[in-house]
């Protein structure tokens, strides 16, 4: 149940039944052949069908985040980690003043990892309230089902490369691994030169009828992450 569907009056009704609420975090950086968005229209995919079977409110996902180091790529967006961090602390404030008391945060983005920081230390402040934060791509059942199609899942390579991401067609086959370690001690200008087209490495495609399996592990798996707040 997206909160863009409803009106004001409809949430003081759903609050009356229900103190749960998803909020997407994603981010707007490059994805090779991918959308540059792909991290914010995954989490908020991938949050929206989880929820809507429980009646959940979703909220817009936060579309920009933390990645100093794609911004080399045209399109790229970065927050600073301190503005990252109060735009969601503000949110989650907001959220507890309207008397949501638990909150799932649908991450889709390994640069905005510091919110778990973040969540822990404003619930310590905000004990009523309790806030999850939800890596999906990294969540133990969805990790298990993509090394089961393939070990090697990297950024912008076959495990992020699903049709309603995808905006151009992908080359055949792959490319190598990338050292990720070192590109951590490079500039972005460094990390272009390095990477090329942006993938990290790995097979770039996998069937539809692949990613689809893959897909309905990562929405029941958050599911039941909402389901047990």
């Amino acid at each position: 149940m997206r909160i863009a569907d409803l009106n004001w009056m409809q949430v003081a009704d759903y609050l009356a039944r229900d103190d749960r609420a998803v909020v997407p975090l994603g981010s707007v950086e490059q994805h090779a052949y991918l959308s540059l968005a792909t991290d914010a229209l995954l989490a908020e995919r991938v949050a929206v069908e989880a929820a809507e079977p429980l009646g959940v409110v979703v909220f817009p996902v936060v579309a920009y985040g933390i990645t100093p180091y794609t911004l080399a790529y045209p399109g790229s967006v970065s927050l600073r980690t301190s503005t990252y961090l109060a735009l969601v602390r503000d949110i989650l404030d907001s959220l507890a003043g309207h008397g949501f008391r638990r909150l799932l945060l649908v991450n889709g983005h390994g640069g905005n990892r510091p919110v778990a920081s973040l969540a822990a230390e404003w619930m310590a402040d905000h004990p009523q309230v309790r806030v999850v934060v939800h890596d999906w791509w990294s969540a133990p059942e969805t990790w298990r089902a993509a090394q089961a199609i393939d070990p090697v899942a990297s950024h912008a390579s076959w495990f992020e490369n699903f049709p309603w991401n995808r905006v151009a067609e992908t080359p055949e086959g792959g490319k190598p691994v990338a050292d990720v370690d070192r590109l951590r001690t490079l500039p972005p200008r460094a990390i272009r030169e390095e990477l090329g087209d942006g993938c990290y490495g790995g097979a770039y495609r996998k069937s539809d009828e692949e990613m689809a399996r893959l897909w309905k592990v990562a929405v029941e798996e958050t599911r039941r992450r909402i389901d047990e707040l």
